[in-house]
């Protein structure tokens, strides 16, 4: 299967909110892949359609499945992490091990204790009695031992601070992805992932906004630093996003080629975190 995600005129309402607006979105296989977008966007409602925890008017194959039809068999090849708050906090650590070895046929313990010799996770606490740090460290240990086809990630590391954030990408990348696993993750923090990513979604007003890998990015778009003289000819051209810089006005442009762009200025590759900024801009402006 080239692409362990297809979705095709993905809808979901409440109410009068579309928080999914007749979406398309291709996830390939093996890929690192940001759904990056921001509060409200509809991240967490696709999110979930893609487990079955969200029912969805549309098309939707994921890993081969339907997760309308077949979430119980789709959750073996699936592991998702939302927020870490949701183990169970009356679990010792031991007992949670316990529980996950019982429940799914993919799980393999050893490897969960290889991963948390290297912690400070004591064996007989409970969950509620771990840092916020600890519980993110347990989740991880548990979801690297499960050998599953995709990993989603919603806002993993939300409100931890810089190190565990970066211990955990770093495992993640390290001792988990093998590039034939995909990983989708959703969070706020796009510096701290832009360097994992393969590939990218944009999502913004239930709509997906951008969709491509991320070694596509710098033929499709591109950073201009313009000379004031050049200023006239860069506005013909219909830049994306304009923005000050240091005295200095910086262009983005989609989809223009470089040879008309380079008598402008200095050129660029946007990072994905202007590129983010530029593209919710020129979302909400069309």
């Amino acid at each position: 299967m080239s692409n362990i995600v297809e979705a095709r005129a993905l809808t979901k309402t409440y109410g009068s909110l579309k928080a999914l607006d007749g979406i398309n979105l291709t996830i390939p296989t093996g890929a690192i892949s940001g759904l990056i977008g921001p509060n409200g966007a509809g991240k967490t409602t696709a999110l979930k359609a893609l487990i079955g925890l969200c029912d969805v008017e549309g098309e939707l194959n994921v890993a081969g499945m339907d997760p309308r039809a077949a979430r119980h068999k789709l959750m073996e090849d699936v592991c998702f992490i939302a927020d870490v708050g949701i183990l169970p906090k009356w679990f010792k650590v031991s007992q949670l091990i316990d529980y996950v070895e019982g429940v799914h046929p993919k799980f393999d313990r050893i490897k969960t204790g290889e991963f948390l010799s290297t912690t400070d996770i004591p064996a007989n606490k409970r969950i509620k009695e771990l840092s916020k740090g600890m519980v993110t460290q347990l989740h991880l240990a548990l979801v690297m031992a499960i050998d599953v086809k995709l990993l989603v990630l919603d806002e993993p590391t939300l409100g931890l601070d810089i190190i565990y954030r970066k211990e955990f990408y770093d495992r993640l990348l390290n001792d988990y992805y093998d590039g034939d696993r995909t990983i989708v993750i959703s969070t706020h923090q796009v510096e701290e992932i832009e360097a994992l990513l393969t590939h990218l979604n944009f999502i913004n007003n239930g709509e997906i906004v951008l969709s491509a890998m991320m070694t596509d990015l710098a033929d499709i778009y591109t950073e201009v630093v313009v000379d004031p003289e050049q200023i006239a000819q860069a506005d013909a051209l219909n830049p994306i996003h304009i923005r000050e810089l240091l005295g200095k006005k910086s262009y983005t442009f989609e989809s223009v080629p470089k040879a008309q762009l380079q008598p402008l200025g200095e050129i660029y590759t946007p990072s994905v975190a202007d590129l983010f900024v530029a593209k919710m801009k020129d979302s909400r402006h069309e």
